[in-house]
């Protein structure tokens, strides 16, 4: 039902290397993407700060907007700009706003705010409500929080589709094996993820929250990862992943 018998249809090499893919660097569009960096599973998930915590429905929409962002698909600085800026904190009035606990400064967006901790070379965590990340299979919705810094996003309850997003991208997906532990989390809470380093499948996380008046809770969360998909998380990303077996 095509005409054209393969018109403006290029073959690839038999060999991509020597190929450079030459980007715009000034362009708002695309941009070469660098590989995520893979953290230390011990240092890397002590004390992070809580840059949110999404209250009721926190959809893909609402974490990474379409309408007009969708023309930075293909450069995910830019897109990054949209973190969350649909989703209500409960730390903060506005949506997609919330307080940074390094300056005080409250009413930034979240998306400024992650890249303020970004820049200081600290990780952080993101906690959301029921069947979190509903809606589109918005690969952006893991990726710009992925790149902003983001090491864990603890729920009670993943949509399916994204919670496997997030695992590609490197990031740790944990549930609360007890949902109330969600009331728990505080704004100024610093969290620790113990034991990644041995991590299992079917093997809970123990999760230690330390209060700002110096108190400290301690409740377990689950991860639903497999083996093939603790080998993501060691490596920073499924890609790099990819790239470590062809390199083999």
């Amino acid at each position: 039902g095509f005409d054209g018998a393969g018109a403006g249809y290029q073959a690839p090499p038999d060999s991509g290397e020597g190929i450079d893919v030459k980007v715009d660097f000034n362009s708002e569009r695309l941009a070469l993407l660098d590989p995520f960096e893979s953290v230390d599973k011990v240092a890397a998930y002590q004390e992070l700060p809580v840059l949110l915590k999404a209250v009721g429905k926190c959809t893909t929409d609402q974490i990474s907007p379409a309408g007009k962002w969708l023309r930075f698909r293909g450069h995910l600085d830019n897109i990054s700009d949209n973190m969350f800026s649909g989703a209500d904190n409960s730390f903060s009035e506005a949506a997609g706003t919330g307080c940074n606990v390094f300056t005080g400064a409250c009413g930034d967006s979240l998306s400024a705010i992650a890249r303020d901790y970004k820049g200081r070379g600290q990780g952080w965590v993101a906690i959301g409500d029921s069947n979190y990340g509903e809606g589109s299979s918005r690969e952006h919705a893991a990726m710009s929080p992925r790149y902003l810094g983001c090491r864990v996003v603890m729920v009670r309850s993943f949509a399916r589709i994204h919670e496997t997003n997030l695992k590609k991208q490197g990031v740790l997906p944990l549930t609360f094996t007890d949902a109330s532990d969600y009331e728990r989390i505080n704004m100024d809470d610093r969290l620790s993820f113990l034991g990644l380093d041995v991590i299992e499948p079917g093997k809970p996380v123990q999760v230690r929250i330390l209060h700002a008046d110096g108190s400290v809770d301690e409740i377990v969360a689950q991860h639903s990862m497999n083996d093939e998909q603790i080998s993501w998380f060691n490596a920073g990303s499924a890609l790099n992943m990819i790239r470590m077996q062809q390199q083999d």
